[in-house]
């Protein structure tokens, strides 16, 4: 795992002599908070709860789901019944996706203590393997739990509309081709429109 945070003083001043874009970000609004959560089973459960919805929505949906177990974990988790799902406000369709990575998780097949110890592409393969993760969530988690420095998470919504907003007339292919310019700060890169896009729309990072 890396121990050096994303956001750290000589990535930044790196990051800014790449592109002035994150400049103007920081003199707008200051540079961007250190996102960051504690690895393992609970935060992955959470990131699966973000998939396509709200960040406030899943906030409500993971409070509801753990205050309704005594312990979050994987055997917990495979004990609620699909009734008990629907109380915690889970659809169908994340309480399976819970469900397989607890299933993975209990059977070994995924190990937390591995991931961040070995290639990004490795991490990322092993966690895809679970049905319900796919690029977004990987991305995510190794960005927020394992601090992976080198991410672009082009399927994230609001990066990509921040980054678009800043560079007006340009596609996805083009901030895709744009982002490599970033490298190896991608992730740093990522946090900055992501503290755009929230600070824009009056939502404080």
């Amino acid at each position: 795992m890396t121990a050096e945070p994303i956001v750290n003083a000589r990535d930044i001043v790196a990051l800014k002599r790449r592109d002035k874009l994150f400049s103007r970000i920081a003199d707008l609004y200051g540079d961007p908070p250190n996102w960051h959560r504690r690895p393992g089973f609970v935060a992955l459960c959470h990131i699966i709860l973000e998939q396509q919805v709200s960040i406030d929505s899943a906030k409500a949906h993971f409070a509801k789901l753990r205050s309704y177990m005594p312990s979050f974990s994987p055997a917990a988790i495979l004990e609620l019944s699909d009734e008990e799902m629907r109380l915690c406000q889970i659809s169908r369709q994340k309480a399976s996706y819970l469900r397989a990575l607890s299933e993975a998780v209990v059977g070994k097949r995924l190990l937390f203590s591995e991931l961040g110890r070995q290639d990004l592409s490795l991490t990322r393969e092993q966690l895809i393997a679970v049905k319900g993760i796919g690029r977004w969530t990987a991305d995510i988690y190794s960005m927020f739990c394992l601090q992976a420095k080198d991410i672009f998470p082009l399927g994230d919504i609001a990066v990509m509309s921040a980054a678009i907003e800043l560079h007006p007339g340009n596609a996805r292919d083009d901030i895709e081709r744009i982002s490599e310019r970033w490298k190896p700060y991608r992730s740093l890169a990522a946090y900055y429109l992501w503290h755009y896009y929230l600070c824009e729309r009056g939502r404080l990072a």
